[in-house]
């Protein structure tokens, strides 16, 4: 009977580790694949210096330009490093503030090279116009991909390279699926902006846009053009630009002088100032050159933020829309 006993316990433990050992054995094997998986994906793309092929999936990027900082931050990733992070809150502000991890690597113009290797990334992301004069440096620090936002092909429509090189960067660190979804909500805004200002009683809106600060002690002013990401995503709001150049502006805009906003006093005026240099109410205030102009005295004047990024990717896209329409909805 002992034995019958014996032999039944040791049958039950038997049983027992089978299953054990079966429930564990899957996630193993799950995890296993899933690692490989990453550690063997290779991802082709074109960027501003030609074919470029990045192993793996990055996950430790540094960013030396703003807007693909803030590409990651739409993305739902945070740079390791970002150049000229000190300043970027002033000029960008997409309301996803970095946390104290995220290290400042030199300013834009000129990365810190040894701040950037202590990093360790496994990607930077860089803008040629900027950058390309150490490509090779970076390229020894990690796989380094540039892009040309003010290129003369990038400039026929800044918004579509805009979105191109978002959903590039999308394809790099693994995350199509929310890019998608980060386009259909920047678009989605466009049309709940759009339809706000026709609720207030706007259509058929003239206007010009400008960025506005003081140079050499003179007022200066940024005329947006139409190839501008600014100029697109006021058109996605169904708003017409009244300024027109008379060649293609490689930045997205014409820089100018207050005389020239006497050819469009029919337009509404929108201006992004700093608060410490508003050439409007500052050097300006008190000129009749400024103080004549049809649109400032029937205050179709707009103030926006001086951190409404003109620059950026979709998040700045959408702010630029909400805080256009609030600043005429509200005024």
């Amino acid at each position: 009977m002992k034995k019958y006993l014996v032999a039944f316990l040791l049958f039950i433990l038997t049983v027992l580790t089978a299953c054990s050992g079966g429930d564990e054995s899957p996630g193993k094997e799950e995890n296993t694949e899933s690692k490989s998986n990453e550690d063997t994906r290779s991802v082709q793309i074109e960027d501003a210096m030609g074919e470029q092929t990045i192993e793996g999936t990055p996950k430790k990027v540094v960013v030396l330009e703003w807007t693909y900082a803030e590409d990651l931050q739409a993305l739902g990733m945070e740079p390791v490093g970002v150049a000229g992070l000190d300043q970027y809150g002033d000029w960008v502000d997409v309301g996803i503030p970095f946390s104290d991890k995220v290290k400042n690597v030199g300013t834009r113009a000129e990365p810190n090279l040894e701040a950037i290797a202590r990093l360790d990334p496994d990607l930077i992301i860089g803008a040629k116009f900027r950058h390309e004069q150490i490509a090779d440096q970076l390229k020894d620090i990690a796989p380094t991909v540039m892009f040309a936002p003010y290129s003369e092909e990038s400039a026929q429509n800044q918004y579509q390279s805009m979105i191109d090189e978002f959903n590039k960067v999308a394809k790099i660190v693994d995350k199509e699926a929310k890019a998608e979804e980060v386009l259909s909500n920047m678009k989605q805004t466009f049309e709940d902006q759009q339809a706000r200002l026709e609720e207030a009683g706007y259509t058929d809106i003239n206007y010009v846009i400008t960025q506005a600060f003081t140079s050499q002690n003179t007022p200066t002013l940024r005329l947006f053009t139409d190839n501008s990401m600014v100029a697109h995503v006021m058109k996605n709001m169904g708003m017409t630009n009244a300024f027109e150049s008379d060649k293609l502006e490689i930045y997205g805009y014409t820089q100018t002088t207050v005389e020239t906003l006497q050819n469009y006093q029919d337009a509404h005026f929108f201006y992004i100032v700093q608060e410490e240099d508003n050439i409007f109410s500052e050097q300006l205030a008190g000129n009749p050159v400024w103080e004549d102009l049809a649109f400032v005295k029937e205050n179709r004047t707009y103030q926006l933020p001086g951190s409404t990024w003109t620059f950026g990717g979709p998040l700045s896209a959408q702010v630029l829309a909400e805080q256009i329409v609030t600043s005429m909805v509200e005024k």
